[in-house]
């Protein structure tokens, strides 16, 4: 048996049909570039998450990018972040001239340890960049509180994490990445809502703060060759709109199927003492972006990676690093040691495969040549 990671042909071959009829019609208008899909997205989007402002860019990094450029931060400003993550959440940071302030994760959610957070402010602080990690939405109250305690703004990551919410002590449930400031979203493919290409969005409930990022986001311009601003060139092009327009009704839908499919995995995996399935919080609803256990030794993890490719399994592990200790990022002066959490877990972590359409059949198959692995010693 052969198991994808993510099957993207299953994903799409349910709605070619309405994916080629939209394409006809986008290419009969050769609205490629702002065009009205684009525009009836964001406002389906927006509305989807509760009534926010969507201005859709050309990929996730970008809407990270764009919306720290809208806060207009000066140079050198610190922002709070988490080492364990995708490098798209620190390399905008530094490539704006800002500079990235780690705080450990949560060994249970992978996501930023507010414990620590209060910790990590200076004079120098001007923003906290939470990751909702693999799906599971970081800790937002507390994270919001000390925000408003140092007046300082809120960017979620939340590339990996769209249709998840939080609940708040006093019962009051949203959706990720309508919470903070800004908030940037993802379209890859492989993403919980995906295009087919690259894509992605900035959320914010502040329509001047959208307005300034739309204008960033076309060369700095409101105005044919007026600029009033340094921009960038990063839209959201027309036929990637499109297919997530067919793909946005169906998001709740595959996500509660990705619940399914984690809560089969939990059952399944239960008597594998070597491993620990994923966590979720009460006040979390877990989107299950990946599926990522713990290996108990972590001397198991390279070895059950290369096991399960050999048995046809992709898997993956995210990530194979903290950023801290990646080469590129040597000159922020971190060494190992300081992020204990984080390096423990990149040693410990493996994702099975994980999306809406993976078969139960598929599961057990997996799960049969975990247990065959530890049978062997490991």
């Amino acid at each position: 048996m052969q198991v994808k990671m993510v099957d993207l042909y299953r994903a799409h071959e349910p709605i070619m049909e309405k994916i080629n009829e939209a394409y006809k019609r986008i290419f009969e208008t050769s609205q490629f570039i702002n065009g009205e899909d684009v525009r009836a997205f964001e406002r389906e989007l927006g509305e989807y998450l509760g009534g926010v402002n969507v201005v859709g860019c050309a990929s996730g990094t970008d809407a990270l990018m764009l919306s720290l450029m809208a806060l207009d931060f000066p140079e050198g400003a610190e922002i709070i972040t988490t080492p364990f993550t995708f490098v798209a959440t620190v390399e905008v940071i530094v490539f704006l001239g800002l500079k990235p302030v780690f705080v450990d994760i949560d060994p249970l959610t992978f996501n930023i340890d507010v414990e620590q957070l209060e910790d990590a402010i200076t004079d120098r602080t001007y923003a906290i960049m939470p990751v909702h990690l693999f799906g599971h939405p970081a800790d937002m109250q507390p994270i919001l509180t000390i925000a408003d305690k140092y007046d300082l703004a809120v960017i979620e990551d939340n590339a990996q994490a769209l249709g998840a919410t939080y609940q708040f002590p006093d019962g009051q449930r949203q959706f990720t990445g309508t919470m903070g400031t800004l908030a940037g979203l993802s379209f890859f493919p492989s993403k919980n809502l995906g295009g087919v290409g690259d894509g992605g969005a900035v959320l914010t409930k502040d329509p001047e703060l959208a307005d300034k990022v739309r204008i960033i986001a076309n060369h700095g311009s409101a105005r044919r060759y007026k600029y009033d601003r340094v921009g960038v060139n990063s839209r959201l092009d027309s036929l990637q709109a499109a297919v997530l327009r067919i793909k946005l009704p169906l998001l709740d839908e595959y996500n509660a199927l990705r619940r399914e499919k984690a809560a089969i995995y939990d059952e399944l995996l239960a008597e594998v003492e070597e491993i620990e399935t994923p966590y979720e919080e009460d006040y979390a609803y877990h989107v299950y972006h990946q599926y990522v256990i713990k290996l108990d030794n972590e001397q198991w993890r390279d070895p059950l990676h290369e096991f399960l490719l050999s048995k046809g399994i992709q898997n993956a592990i995210y990530y194979p690093e903290p950023i801290h200790l990646s080469k590129a990022y040597q000159f922020l002066g971190y060494t190992r040691g300081d992020f204990p959490v984080a390096e423990h877990m990149s040693q410990k972590v493996l994702a099975l495969p994980m999306h809406p359409f993976l078969t139960e059949d598929e599961q057990r198959y997996i799960v049969d040549c975990i247990k065959e692995f530890f049978a062997n010693g490991g």
